[in-house]
């Protein structure tokens, strides 16, 4: 009798009676398809094999354990897509679970305890999930950009033994808020508009940020595993940790260990729970990095020290040619997902804020809810928000984030129409306020290069802007704040390109930055990517500017018709949407302000509107005599 230790995954179909009962032939079809297009090939590449066919099962083998959790979730994440574009009903649904252990060879098949704790497992999990073995957990949760949430010891049937159980998070499914509210670039375009935010589905975990003097949440960034043990890997794993702490350590959102505090953990087993007692860290950052057949394999983790839970984790695995662009990429990448107005650390900090009396706020979660009302970008909300801020900046005067989230809101509500001049100065008196504060604060930098480009004042605004992407040149909304206005200094194709490292940052880009790439792409003569920006919001959220772009980016890949479609709709919530109102655009440079002029004539936006409004104008414009669309 031949035994070995081997990887199992066992998968089973959710509710396949139920589906068979209601359409035999198409279930076993669909089935059937999904083994030959999915599985076998998807098992093949991750070099498994499948063993055991059970009508709505299988069994399959592997030799790594890792190449076994990696290929549950490709079949996880294909089944997906694929089943996005099928009816409700018909929708075919996987139980994987995976365990490490000894079998019992016998020809092709499997036998022992191995195999049947995997199919245990698998009776585990989530419809559409993964349950894995506290043996998988252990070997591979430092390899892979996974996270393991603990089910317990489970007492599964025919097991003497409990069995440690673990749900394996996917990536994408933590919890993450969008960002802040636009600046005032926009607002114009749409500021009676209701912006709908966008979500990325997924569970919100309970975190009680470590209690310190600012009120802020810490990070404790570990020194990264040398998994390859020879030096130059390890200066790589060195190089890697201080960027990361140094990076982090430039958003005010959060407080960062010092790296000698953390050094003493270097090959020292201690669980994140340790570490954040004794560094006083609600969060740990961990990870590790090897390196084998010229390529970089690194992996990284956000572990809530309270809990020891995995809020987040990911991996990247790209060729050693040039390390040092991995390691600047992977350092933004954290940064990104941890900082900002999307961080896991101050949405973390705002479900803790949310807890607490009003009376109990400090000043950093006055501005936390400040930012969260923000974001909502109606009129009610953004007072709030000022109400909110106000607070925060009485309670602690010198808190420079808060005096820019202050400013951020009094233009937003500059842009409602809402006292305009007030609160044009009174947004101004912020920004200048939070840049005198701290001065190294990048998006304090970026939201006065708003301002000052807002008052025509375009040279000291590209110098404030050169500030803060100096500062933080991988910060997604400084970089997109920017992007609003690099077209401006004359910069298009850059533009583009800066807005796709900007979604390469945060793939999960919010609805305010969506309209800035719109803009960015079609001043770039990148039409697609103008409309697949465009698709990202609802034509109920179009601004004026957004009618023009889609109309223009329509006609010029040929798409007549729709173009046509376009105009009228866009007369139809904006009766008024003619050239003469974009001929005074503030904050556009010339070229752009032609662009968009010459955009509406082609298509067929009117010249301007009745004829007696013109001469109310206090500066006429010379246009030509008014015209109505005409047919294309």
């Amino acid at each position: 009798m031949d035994r070995k230790l081997s990887a199992i995954l066992a998968a089973d179909v959710v509710g396949y009676s139920a589906l068979m009962e209601r359409d035999e032939s198409g279930t076993f079809e669909r089935l059937r398809a999904r083994r030959k297009e999915l599985f076998e090939p998807e098992i093949a590449r991750h070099h498994g094999q499948i063993f055991k066919l059970m009508g709505d099962g299988m069994l399959a083998e592997f030799g790594s354990v890792v190449d076994a959790v990696e290929c549950a979730v490709s079949l996880q994440r294909g089944l997906a897509e694929r089943n996005a574009a099928v009816p409700e009903d018909q929708r075919i649904r996987v139980r994987i679970g995976i365990n490490l252990g000894e079998v019992i060879v016998e020809g092709e098949d499997r036998y022992g305890e191995g195999v049947n704790v995997a199919a245990r497992l698998q009776q585990l999990a989530d419809p559409g999930g993964i349950c894995v073995s506290g043996k998988v957990t252990r070997e591979v949760e430092k390899k892979l950009a996974f996270g393991f949430e603990p089910m317990g010891e489970q007492k599964v049937k025919n097991i003497v033994e409990p069995v440690q159980a673990f749900r394996v998070i996917l990536e994408g499914r933590a919890a993450r808020r969008p960002a802040r509210s636009s600046p005032p670039r926009w607002v114009w375009a749409a500021a009676a508009l209701p912006v709908l935010i966008l979500f990325l589905a997924g569970a919100v975990w309970q975190f009680w940020p470590t209690a310190i003097e600012s009120g802020k949440p810490s990070v404790a960034v570990l020194p990264f595993d040398n998994y390859g043990g020879d030096e130059a890997t390890g200066r790589l794993a060195d190089g890697l940790t201080e960027d990361i702490i140094t990076d982090l350590a430039g958003f005010p959102e959060f407080q960062v260990i010092a790296r000698n505090s953390t050094e003493q953990y270097r090959d020292k087993p201690a669980g994140p729970r340790e570490v954040g007692k004794a560094l006083g860290a609600g969060f740990v950052v961990e990870g590790s990095i090897q390196r084998q057949s010229e390529r970089v394999r690194i992996t990284a983790q956000l572990i809530d020290a309270k809990t020891g839970k995995h809020l987040w984790s990911q991996r990247w695995d790209r060729p050693d040619e040039d390390l040092f662009a991995i390691q600047i990429e992977i350092s933004e990448q954290i940064s990104n997902r941890l900082g900002g107005g999307a961080g896991l650390v101050q949405e973390a900090g705002r479900i803790t804020a949310h807890r607490k009396p009003p009376e109990n706020l400090n000043a950093y979660e006055l501005y936390l809810l400040g930012t969260e009302k923000l974001e909502q970008v109606n009129q009610a909300d953004v007072e709030e928000a000022v109400r909110l801020l106000t607070r925060a900046v009485e309670l602690d005067p010198g808190l420079a984030r808060a005096w820019v989230e202050l400013s951020h809101s009094h233009g937003v509500l500059t842009g409602f129409g809402v006292e305009p001049e007030k609160n044009r100065a009174l947004s101004a008196e912020a920004a200048e306020r939070a840049v005198q504060l701290d001065p190294r604060d990048a998006e304090a930098h970026a939201v006065y290069a708003i301002i000052l480009g807002d008052r025509g004042e375009i040279e000291r605004a590209k110098a404030e802007f050169d500030t803060a992407l100096r500062l933080a040149p991988g910060q997604f909304e400084v970089l997109t704040f920017y992007i609003d206005w690099a077209s401006t200094f004359g910069e298009p194709e850059r533009t583009a390109e800066l807005v796709d490292k900007a979604i390469s940052l945060n793939p999960g880009f919010p609805m305010w930055s969506a309209r800035i790439f719109t803009h960015a792409y079609f001043m770039a003569g990148r039409y697609e990517d103008a409309l697949r920006m465009l698709d990202r919001l609802t034509p109920e959220n179009y601004g004026r500017k957004h009618w023009v772009m889609r109309s223009g980016a329509l006609a010029a890949l040929g798409r007549t018709e729709e173009a046509k479609v376009s105009v009228t709709d866009g007369l139809k919530r904006f009766p008024n949407l003619t050239v003469e109102g974009f001929v005074n655009i503030p904050g556009f440079n010339e070229a752009e302000r032609q662009r968009l002029i010459e955009t509406m004539r082609l298509v067929g936006f009117p010249d301007c509107a009745k004829a007696e409004e013109l001469a109310k104008m206090e500066k006429p414009l010379r246009l030509p005599e008014c015209t109505s669309p005409q047919p294309h």
